[in-house]
């Protein structure tokens, strides 16, 4: 199974596994990648000022997500999630998300995350703001 290289990703986002995460198999259960998958989006987004949680307008909805694994993690473990943007729309935004073993050359999963803005109070897609297409342009995808 191929992956996207390390070099496809412009963000990242360091996490460490917890005991929790292990499943009856001795690895992270598939069910925590996702996790880290809104953990790795939503950090980058809080960091650049994107996200205000309680009174942000437009807000970002998830409509689908997937993911491909193609080698075992588990605790006690460190992990790198590499991000990227991989497509813009008018509304939406496709993320491309790398699972890595820390220092680790090929992926261990690879994901993506797909965001619709809509306005909080109608849940209507909206227009993507320019500031946030820019930073959304930031950390656009390379190779894979």
């Amino acid at each position: 199974m191929s992956l996207r290289p390390r070099d496809a990703y412009r963000h990242w986002h360091r996490i460490t596994t917890r005991w929790a995460d292990n499943d009856a198999y001795g690895h992270v259960n598939n069910t925590i990648y996702y996790q880290w998958f809104d953990t790795a989006v939503n950090a980058w987004l809080i960091g650049q000022g994107l996200l205000d949680i309680e009174h942000g307008d437009p807000i970002g909805l998830v409509v689908e997500t997937g993911c491909r694994y193609a080698k075992p993690l588990s605790y006690p473990q460190d992990v790198e999630v590499g991000l990227a943007v991989e497509t813009i729309g008018r509304s939406s935004v496709r993320y491309v998300i790398g699972i890595f073993g820390m220092g680790d050359v090929e992926a261990a999963a690879e994901g993506f995350f797909i965001h619709v803005h809509v306005d909080r109070t109608t849940r209507r897609p909206v227009a993507i703001p320019d500031a946030w297409r820019q930073a959304f342009e930031g950390i656009a995808a390379t190779g894979g």
